[in-house]
């Protein structure tokens, strides 16, 4: 076992450094002056440089590149480094890179006159030309596209011309050829020029040197099935398919098509046949499928139409089912034909067949979901009477379908206002799945339309412990926290809703809403502002701004945001008010003018919008128009004392004759007016109660129907407000009389006086002159 163990010889302490003295004789220097080869590699320029009698030392200590020291010549390292030259040695700059030879010389100048350059420009000019006839005809305008294509197949001859005498003939650029030929036989043949656009395919076509030109073949079959020479047509069909190779199956699938279509035009159905069952056997379509069964329909054959529509409806759409009956154009035809297949005998084949296949396979727990969906469709198309009558279908299923049905009955009878229906079927769901959040809620809705606000609320809140997702319980518990005044907790509400739904209008303004029921303005309307950022034409937020900064006072932005609210619903009475009653107030009755005439068009029966206009006319010097405006209240309102008190006085301010016969008419009225209210107060019991009612008479009786509406009763605070309320004739009764009655623009301007007549002092016409003298007998 011993002969394989080497032990390790016993050597002295110094042999373990040794070798270190050892050197590869490579390295010798000593005898580098009698080494031939290396003497014959260092005989160049700076080997036969004299050696320097100093000896350099570098800054490392060593000497340097070429140096003599102690006698000994150093080695060169490098014969020539990158970027040292000899001139780098005699001082000159640094400059590896050159650029001290100043910059490159100019590039050669086009020589415009040059064949070439002229082919050049020629070439693109052809290619512009071509382009802008496209353009022409994508934009309609056929005549502009044809005369381009002219222009671009003039300038491509002169083209080929010079390059035949520049160059040879191989070296013409055929696709340019190609591509202005065949625009220029689309455009004849879009400006139904067949003859020239047949001519200029035939020429692509009998040009060999045109691959795939075969292809063209097609468009000359369909410019023969224009001009009805279907024999032709279906000729050129042919020879295109038969040079269409295999692999493009979609192209030869079309060509087939207008194959099959050109037989049903020649009455050869048998050919047609064949065609469409080829398509619907390789790659089937709606089209080929419609013209097959059409195809069988001509020939009488029952059994192979209904395989056919068989394979017609196996055809995948690729449409959701809610957009196949949504109209892809503004087409009226289109949209009519849509209209009238929508809920069609077909349509409901096509919806009870398909949950009858469901219910008889083997997945037939997706027929209840169908069902839903059915009812969901009929609500869709606001045929509520089909949908409640499908989801009554589900009153005696398992209890998540019942739930689901019952919760959608809740909710149809909710927005019928059928209360009590649907709060039984609210508590149906309810019970069904106690869980199901829209089901609360739908019970929530019920208890808050009958006033009980506590209950709904916990409804509400049941439902979002269950869902807290459920945004309609969330905003609902806002409205109800508002019905309860407890502001801070809707606002809380409404700002956790906010988060979820960034850019709702609803959610926008109840926020809004809240801060102007917390009496904090300036945050309502930075609320508002956001809503308008979200729906800027929403007229109802537009005069809520201008409501809000006419309450701060700021009647220049309530004007602007009043107005805009105008332009946007022209027919909001509160608006038009508050425009005329600003330009009342600003002085501008001619302008003022215009809104009350609209609000008279908007509520012809209130006469307090045509006493308005009369008294803009008055107030603005116009008293012609002003009294023909009176004239005409009264001949509308026979029995309205206000009318009749101004136009006693215009006639009497003119000086007409008339003024006698409308001073016993008003004494007449407010004769009238008392006896009536004598009778009124001797048939009832309580002096209280008959006053308001003798109010509600007169104000009946004299056509005014001054009802005590928010409306009337801004208007009249607004008016009453204004300068000139004092004027005369205001009834002597001790009850307010309507402010909208009386002219609310001041008092009029003083006629200038004229020789005619003596003018009579206003005074004379006061109240306490008409005495009972004046009464007919």
């Amino acid at each position: 076992m011993m002969q394989n163990v080497h032990l390790a010889p016993d050597t002295d302490e110094d042999d373990l450094y040794s070798g270190y003295n050892d050197y590869n004789p490579t390295y010798d220097t000593e005898d580098l002056e009698n080494d031939t080869g290396f003497q014959q590699a260092v005989r160049t320029s700076h080997g036969r440089r004299p050696p320097s009698k100093t000896s350099l030392v570098s800054s490392l200590g060593r000497p340097m590149t070429g140096a003599i020291q102690d006698g000994v010549t150093r080695p060169m390292t490098a014969v020539r480094a990158a970027g040292f030259t000899k001139a780098a040695l005699r001082g000159s700059a640094f400059d590896p890179l050159g650029q001290s030879r100043g910059p490159a010389p100019p590039l050669e100048t086009k020589n415009e006159d040059s064949p070439e350059e002229k082919i050049r420009q020629l070439e693109k000019k052809v290619n512009e030309l071509v382009e802008e006839s496209c353009i022409a005809n994508s934009c309609g305008d056929l005549k502009l596209a044809l005369e381009k294509a002219k222009d671009a197949g003039r300038k491509e001859r002169v083209l080929v011309r010079q390059r035949e005498q520049v160059t040879t003939p191989e070296n013409i650029n055929l696709d340019l050829t190609y591509s202005v030929l065949l625009n220029l036989a689309s455009q004849y043949s879009a400006n139904e020029m067949y003859a020239e656009a047949l001519n200029t395919y035939q020429v692509i076509v009998k040009n060999k040197m045109f691959s795939n030109s075969g292809r063209l073949k097609v468009n000359m079959g369909n410019i023969y099935l224009k001009q009805r020479n279907y024999s032709k047509a279906i000729k050129f069909y042919r020879m295109a398919l038969d040079q269409i190779p295999s692999v493009h199956k979609e192209m030869r699938i079309k060509i087939m098509q207008n194959i099959g279509v050109t037989f049903i035009k020649t009455g050869q159905y048998s050919d047609a046949i064949n065609s469409f069952e080829h398509i619907m056997s390789m790659a089937p379509n709606l089209k080929a499928g419609f013209n097959l069964i059409l195809s069988y329909f001509a020939i009488g054959d029952r059994e192979k139409m209904k395989k056919a529509f068989q394979k017609l409806i196996a055809v995948p759409l690729e449409i959701d089912d809610d957009d196949k009956y949504i109209s892809p154009s503004d087409d009226p035809h289109t949209n009519l034909v849509i209209e009238a297949i929508k809920n069609d005998h077909l349509r409901q084949m096509e919806r009870e067949r398909c949950v009858e296949v469901v219910k008889a396979s083997q997945y037939v727990e997706l027929a209840n979901d169908l069902e839903i969906n059915k009812a969901i469709t009929y609500l869709r198309q606001k045929d509520f009477n089909q949908a409640v009558d499908t989801l009554k279908m589900f009153e005696k299923k398992d209890s998540r379908v019942k739930s689901a049905a019952a919760t959608n009955l809740s909710f149809l009878y909710y927005l019928e206002n059928e209360f009590a229906q649907a709060s039984s079927y609210a508590d149906l769901a309810v019970n069904s799945d106690r869980y199901n959040p829209s089901a609360l809620t739908n019970k929530g809705n019920t208890v808050f339309a009958n006033g009980d606000y506590e209950k709904a609320a916990e409804f509400y809140k049941e439902a979002l412990r269950n869902d807290s997702s459920c945004t309609e319980a969330l905003y609902n518990i806002g409205l109800t926290y508002k019905k309860l005044n407890r502001l801070d907790e809707a606002l809380e509400c409404f700002l956790k809703l906010h988060a979820i739904l960034r850019n709702s209008a609803q959610v926008l303004y109840q926020i809004a809403n809240v801060y102007e029921l917390m009496e904090d303005p300036s945050q309502a309307i930075e609320w508002l502002m956001q809503l308008i950022s979200v729906v800027p034409t929403d007229s109802k937020a537009l005069s809520k701004l201008g409501e809000l900064y006419d309450s701060e006072g700021d009647k220049s932005q309530a004007f602007q945001y009043y107005y805009e609210s105008y332009r946007y619903f022209p027919s909001n009475i509160e608006v038009i008010e508050w425009l005329g009653a600003y330009y009342i107030d600003t002085q501008f009755c001619e302008k003022a003018i215009q809104y009350f005439e609209r609000a008279s068009l908007i509520q012809p029966t209130q006469v307090k919008w045509h006493l308005m206009v009369a008294s803009c006319f008055r107030r603005s010097g116009n008293y012609q128009k002003a009294l023909d405006t009176y004239k005409d209240i009264h001949r509308k309102f026979p029995e309205n004392v206000d009318c009749l008190r101004f136009l006693v006085r215009l006639c009497t301010d003119i000086g007409l004759k008339e003024v006698q016969e409308y001073v016993t008419k008003l004494k007449r009225l407010e004769k009238m007016k008392e006896i009536r209210e004598q009778r009124l107060k001797s048939g009832r019991d309580g002096s209280g109660s008959s006053r308001g009612k003798r109010e509600g008479s007169a104000g009946s009786d004299s056509g005014q129907n001054s009802s005590a509406s928010s409306k009337g009763e801004r208007l009249s605070a607004r008016l009453r407000a204004l300068p000139g309320t004092n004027e005369p004739y205001e009834s002597s009764s001790n009850k307010e009389i309507d402010a909208s009655y009386v002219d609310p623009l001041g008092p009029q301007i003083e006629r200038p006086k004229t020789a005619a007549k003596k003018r009579i002092d206003e005074d004379d016409f006061a109240d306490e002159e008409l005495g009972d003298d004046l009464l007919p007998e």
